[in-house]
């Protein structure tokens, strides 16, 4: 027997090593290089390659089509340990690990063939469309539609906010194919280079500089039928399948760079000294820290429930999704602000690394769903007991 003690919620010891694979990583190949993506609008195609050599661009895609096969919390655990190093790389990954899932989970034997051996490596990159200028939050409302002709479907409309637009090589957009409503909508992957796709101007962001950001446009692209992902009609509850993932790994982001700025105001306000005592010696700085370490700590418990919830399939899974990435992107955000004012002055500087992760993490309340979406999910899903 060892004497370390280990209790019902700690992680198990295949876990902590693949944490630690990733802490490393993030600690040679992304910590280092983060701000000068930032500053320079640097998309670091070859680090996320190398991440991809680790495993990181098919964490829980099969072991048969040629992924890891783990499992939610071990998702979160490495998308957290990159963000501590760059959040905005971190969240571009999770985004093409929800599309190569899509394409493992619900894809025939044909386009799981055509595209998970490129997509493993991440030799070629997924981006997830759902998104619409007009079909934001009401994400049923999509007006993209694909009419099918012969053996192929005619793709017209164009798709918003797209993380990757212009740069990866694959798309999985949900179409509608019938009527009005979340049952009128099919899902298929459509390649950058099909004649008819082009791309939007790079968006200019407040933060997430490391990743482009652009409206894809389909202008009577021709999709073989053979590219559908699920049934005609599935697209809509195989997108929201993609989400209940995608949302647990924008939480354990904003865990990471939250982490990642307490450890940052620890160090500073160690060194700092005003009225000639140590910044950190104030009651009113302990008092701050200590609420920021509870805080995340709660989330990230949270967030680690949640995802277990999700990899057993439990029938609370996307309750506990929505209430974790509610929780973790507020916390996270609320957690950076006050490590930035922690810095003074020092803190709205490109000097320290505080005021990226101010930025970068800003989005996480918006995207996957907004935090107000995820409270009409919670309580939809209250009411329904």
């Amino acid at each position: 027997m060892s004497g370390e003690f280990v209790g019902q919620f700690d992680l198990t010891e295949d876990q902590l090593a693949i944490q630690e694979m990733a802490r490393r990583f993030t600690a040679d190949a992304i910590t280092p290089f983060a701000a000068e993506w930032d500053e320079k609008h640097i998309f670091p195609r070859e680090t996320i390659r190398a991440a991809a050599e680790l495993g990181f661009g098919s964490i829980y895609v099969s072991e048969e089509a040629g992924g890891i096969g783990l499992g939610r919390l071990e998702a979160a655990l490495i998308m957290e340990a990159m963000a501590y190093g760059c959040p905005s790389t971190s969240a571009f990954i999770s985004i093409h690990n929800m599309a190569a899932w899509m394409i493992d989970r619900f894809g025939s034997q044909a386009v799981k063939d055509k595209y998970l051996p490129s997509m493993v490596p991440m030799e070629r990159i997924g981006s997830y469309c759902l998104t619409e200028a007009g079909s934001g939050s009401d994400a049923a409302a999509l007006k993209t539609r694909a009419v099918k002709d012969g053996d192929h479907y005619v793709v017209t409309g164009s798709k918003q906010f797209i993380s990757g637009g212009g740069e990866n090589e694959i798309y999985v957009v949900m179409v509608r194919t019938g009527d009005e409503g979340p049952k009128g909508i099919s899902c298929l992957v459509i390649e950058k280079d099909m004649a008819g796709v082009s791309f939007g101007a790079q968006e200019r962001k407040l933060g997430w500089h490391s990743q482009p950001t652009a409206q894809v446009n389909f202008d009577g692209v021709r999709v073989p039928v053979e590219n559908l992902v699920g049934g005609e009609g599935e697209g809509f509850r195989i997108a929201m399948m993609g989400l209940d993932g995608g949302r647990l790994n924008i939480g354990a982001c904003s865990l990471g760079g939250a982490q990642r700025c307490i450890d940052e105001a620890l160090s500073y306000t160690r060194d700092r000294k005003q009225f000639g005592q140590s910044i950190a010696d104030f009651q009113n700085t302990q008092f701050m820290l200590a609420d920021m370490e509870t805080e995340l700590q709660a989330a990230r418990t949270l967030l680690y429930a949640a995802a277990v919830k999700v990899t057993e399939n439990a029938p609370d899974k996307t309750r506990f999704a929505a209430m974790a990435k509610r929780l973790a992107t507020d916390t996270g955000s609320s957690v950076v602000d006050r490590a930035l004012q922690l810095h003074g002055g020092y803190g709205y500087l490109m000097d320290y690394p505080v005021e990226r992760f101010w930025r970068d993490l800003r989005v996480h309340s918006i995207l996957e769903g907004t935090n107000q979406v995820m409270r009409m999910i919670i309580a939809r899903d209250m009411l329904r007991q």
